[in-house]
């Protein structure tokens, strides 16, 4: 197992790619944090967890309110002294066109997406400074690189998160601390339940592999950025999409 006694939080857990995550690290042998805005998910996947044997712990957070990371975080460290991986996960879409798109829609994705994702980080960054050990892995997206008709929002804040893992790999790897970014492409997710079948067809033809993502598919990558066996990998953009940007 790669990830054995990795104390791992992991946002936006309670469904989908981070519900696949939280799992795949359970299966690897973390002791997976599962933080969720929302209690069921929560709670459906710290007991899938504890199911199958592992160790998991769930909490409530808010990625926009630093009170209730802080929160997680300080009881993560009265249980374990330590925080070995941190996956920014959790994220939103609100998609409109430039011209229709509100103030609201921008700030909501902005807030969620690349706040949320400095709030945790900052959270947990002296504990992996001081440990002189530590993996932040942050969730950006195809649309954060080559942009996407009516998410103007959505892409400036992958585009955002991306930045920030290279500025973290600098500042932070001589630290021992390594920050990465995974770019999913288009993922079988809730998300995509609204799309009418005809579009999802035509998403998939986009797909050299024939195929849309399985939440599995990002969890892997995952997990082997988490690993040691990712050592010497910082600062990398990983595109995880089946092709579909070529």
């Amino acid at each position: 197992m790669r990830l054995v006694d990795k104390v791992s939080i992991i946002t936006g857990a309670g469904r989908g790619i981070g519900r696949a995550t939280a799992l795949k690290f359970a299966r690897e042998g973390a002791r997976v944090i599962v933080c969720d805005i929302e209690r069921t998910g929560v709670d459906q996947t710290v007991a899938a967890i504890r199911d199958m044997g592992g160790d998991a712990h769930g909490f409530l957070v808010d990625v926009t309110d630093r009170a209730s990371i802080q929160t997680m975080v300080d009881a993560v460290m009265r249980r374990y002294g330590r925080v070995d991986v941190l996956v920014n996960n959790a994220g939103i879409v609100q998609d409109a066109q430039l011209v229709r798109m509100t103030e609201d829609q921008f700030d909501r994705v902005i807030e969620v997406n690349l706040k949320g994702t400095w709030n945790c980080t900052k959270a947990v960054a002296d504990i992996m400074v001081a440990q002189s050990s530590g993996v932040i892995l942050n969730a950006s997206s195809i649309v954060g690189l080559y942009g996407n008709f009516g998410q103007t929002n959505y892409a400036a804040s992958k585009f955002g998160v991306i930045g920030m893992v290279k500025t973290w790999a600098r500042e932070l790897g001589r630290k021992g601390v390594r920050a990465n970014a995974v770019c999913p492409g288009f993922v079988e997710t809730t998300i995509l339940s609204s799309i009418p079948e005809k579009v999802l067809k035509a998403l998939k033809d986009r797909v050299p592999l024939g195929r849309l993502a399985q939440p599995e598919d990002i969890a892997n990558t995952y997990a082997f950025l988490a690993s040691d066996e990712a050592s010497y990998i910082n600062g990398a953009v990983i595109e995880v999409c089946g092709g579909a940007t070529i």
